[in-house]
Order: C-alpha cells, then structure tokens, then sequence
C-alpha cells in the first residue's frame, strides 16, 4: 500500500529531523547567556525566535519519532524513556516560549535569572533525550565505562592463529545485522550479540544450526534475491559480499558453528583459508588474493576484473535488478523482476555484454521458454542460477552443462523430465538441484 509506504518513509526522517530542536535549542540558550555581556546584548532579542523554531522542530521530531515507534522494533522500556523525555522536551520548549512572551509576561512575571536557569534546564533535557535515544540507536551500553574500558581485539598474526567466530564471523554479523538485530532494537525478536542469541534465534526459530544449513534462518535469508521482502539485511543496508557469505555458509556447515576455536583447531579449513585471509587482510600472497582478484587456486580466474558501468546502470534503468557482489574483480546478482519477460528480450544483447561478471542469475516466475535462454551458456562464470516457474524443458540441459562453475540450479516446477534431471550429473560443479513439481514426460 502506498498510504503504508509513506508511513514508513515519514518514520525514517526521525534521525534527521530530531537533529533540529538540539541545534535550536542550544542555540537559543547560548544566545540567552551571551546577551548577558553588554556587547552581545542585542542576542537577546533573536531568543525567542530561535525557541519557536525549536518548539515547531520539537513537534515534528515526535510525530516522525512516533511513526517510526510502530515498527515494533525497539525494546518497550528504553523507547518509552525516549518517548516521554521527547514529548516532555516539546512540552517545556513550549512552556519556555510562552514565559518569555509580553502577554504572559503581564500575568506572570519571571525574572529573567530565572528565565535563564529554565533555558540551562531545557539543554540538560535535550542531553538525556538524546542520550535515550543513543541507547536505542546504538545499544543500551554504547555510552557507557564498560565500552570506555573495552579493549580492541587485536587483529591476529596470521590465519591459523585467528579465533574463527570471534575474529571472523562475529565481526561480519555486527556490522551487516547488528543495526537492526542487537539489545535495544531486536527486528523479529533476534539479536547477534552472542553466539548464544544466534542459536536461540528469534520469531521464526534458531537463526543458526550447526552443520545444517537448510535449518539454519540466518543463511536462508541472507541467500534470498535482494527482492524478495525477507532477504536480509532489508531498508536498503549493505548486503553480505561474496566472500562474507562464504566464510559464514563454511562456519556454520564444516565449522560446526562453534566459538573459542581457532583456524588452526579446526579440520578441512583448506577451502575457507583464503578468503578467512583476505577479510582479515593478511599476508601478500595467495592468502589474500580474493580482493585483489590475482592469481590463487580458490578463485575463478575467468572473471573479468571490470566491466562497463554505464551499461549496468543502462540495465537498471530498464528494470533489470543487478547486485554489485564483490567489486575486483566485479561479480554481479542479476535478477529479472517477476513477470518482466518482455524485458529480459529487450535488454538480452547488453547483458552479453557483461555475461561473464554475472555470478548468480535469477530468471524465476516469467514464463520463459527455452529459446529465451539462449545466452545462458555465455554466463560462463555462475555459481547460482534460479529457473524456476518457467516451462522449460530439456532443450535447457546443454546450456546448463556448459556451465562449468555453476553450483546450485533451480528447477522447480518447470518441464524438465526426470531423464534431463539425470543428465545434470555430468556438471561435476552441481552441488544443488531443487526439481519440485517437475512434469512427468514418457
């Protein structure tokens, strides 16, 4: 629903618009003070002003501080503090404003010491609603002797000595969920705080399994297409790199999820190694390689390291969905909307173009037929490929075992026969078939 939409883009303004009555507001106290000097006595005069623009400012930010509130993402007792000191800020904004005006001024006289001491009073507010919403924006100990005691892990020496979750993963976590998944503000009940949260999970179950990753909501979401309403993480945010992905579909299936142990502890780090490396930025060789895009056994050499920009963003223009995944050298997500089969005739010869930095590709829901496809087999370098709702048959497969990286492929509900299913066992690089609902052919 639209109405619903611009509901939730007028609560994302709160941040901004919150920053207004604190600018004001100290504005018009530091005016207040100063004019008691004889040569800034002539500040005196703009006070009043200054505070009906905070007051006006004051009432914006809890309305757009109140829509954003019912996204129920934010613990009760921290957003009720909040709410409560930023209603009582606007109150006392208002309450000041009126104090200094000729018409109360009549009834109620103030001394303007007393006036002043209310204008102090006011900023220590606008300090302690601030800091409560600190505390829901970045946590309840964000400002706090804990974190000024706190000291930086240090990075470690080499891979083998690094401490897989807490080196590695955690690291990722907290900076790709933990703005919306952590105490003070848990999106779905869910938090990455510790190991511990993530087991536990949230609305919908344990967030990680370990070593199962079909059970294990974490991966699943962060696996999704960028389109759909449950990839993670949503609004917008930066997604998992490629690397950052891989490294947390390793912990969690042959690392067995575990935390306190390091690289050098575990078995069959061999495939993990390298890109553990280049998150951690160590050595200059091999190790490191993924991010530079040189030379190493783990990494498809094939893959441009560029491609043409303008062109990407011609396709988006026209409605194509496309993912930077890594940048050098650039691996693209490519997705066409649902239904968009016309679109995908339009722009096929641009996509050519850039054929082989495309990674994953999901043409799912779009009544494709084989001819459709016939670029399929220049995408050289997927991993991922999403067929699925299209009546497609087994004109398909040899395009598909053309494909010599390609690991997952779904084929859900389309015609191929159970005979072209087989004979996708000649890719060696298929590690994952999806064939629900596959039409029987005789």
């Amino acid at each position: 629903m639209v109405l619903l939409d611009i509901a939730a883009f007028s609560g994302q303004l709160h941040p901004l618009i919150v920053h207004l009555p604190i600018g004001f507001l100290i504005l018009a106290v530091l005016f207040e003070l100063v004019s008691y000097s004889k040569k800034y006595e002539f500040l005196k005069a703009a006070v009043s002003s200054i505070l009906l623009l905070g007051f006006i400012a004051a009432i914006f930010a809890c309305i757009f501080g109140y829509i954003l509130s019912l996204s129920g993402d934010y613990d009760y007792k921290q957003l009720n503090d909040h709410k409560v000191a930023g209603i009582a800020l606007a109150v006392g904004t208002g309450l000041l404003l009126l104090l200094g005006t000729n018409t109360v001024n009549r009834f109620i006289k103030v001394k303007r010491s007393v006036f002043s001491g209310l204008c102090v009073l006011i900023v220590a507010l606008v300090s302690y609603t601030g800091h409560q919403g600190g505390r829901l924006t970045h946590g309840s100990e964000y400002l706090s002797v804990k974190v000024l005691l706190e000291q930086p892990r240090e990075k470690p020496a080499s891979v083998e000595q690094a401490m897989i979750f807490e080196d590695v993963v955690h690291p990722i976590l907290i900076q790709r969920c933990a703005p919306c998944h952590r105490d003070g503000k848990k999106k779905g009940e869910f938090s990455v705080q510790t190991l511990a949260d993530l087991l536990k999970g949230g609305k919908t179950g344990p967030a990680i399994v370990a070593g199962a990753l079909n059970k294990s909501e974490l991966y699943a979401r962060i696996m999704l297409d960028p389109t759909n309403e449950k990839f993670m993480p949503t609004d917008g945010k930066t997604p998992l790199t490629k690397t950052e992905t891989e490294i947390i579909q390793w912990w969690i299936e042959k690392g067995r999820a575990v935390e306190g142990k390091k690289m050098s502890d575990l078995q069959n780090t061999q495939t993990i190694t390298a890109k553990v490396s280049s998150y951690l930025k160590l050595g200059t060789s091999s190790e490191s390689n993924e991010l530079t895009g040189t030379n190493t056994a783990d990494f498809n050499q094939d893959i441009p390291a560029f491609s043409n920009q303008a062109l990407i963003d011609t396709l988006r223009s026209k409605g194509l969905n496309i993912r930077v995944m890594q940048h050098k050298p650039l691996m693209l997500d490519v997705t066409l909307p649902e239904g968009k089969a016309d679109l995908l005739n339009l722009v096929n010869n641009d996509l050519k173009s850039i054929a082989k930095n495309i990674i994953w590709l999901n043409l799912s829901d779009n009544n494709l037929k084989d001819q459709d496809l016939e670029s399929l087999s220049l995408m050289s370098n997927l991993e991922k490929l999403r067929l699925e709702n299209n009546p497609i048959t087994d004109k398909i497969i040899p395009s598909i075992l053309s494909l010599k990286h390609l690991e997952s492929i779904n084929l859900n509900e389309t015609e191929l026969s159970e005979a072209g299913i087989e004979r996708l066992k000649q890719n060696t690089s298929l590690k994952r078939v999806y064939q629900w609902k596959l039409v029987s052919r005789k």
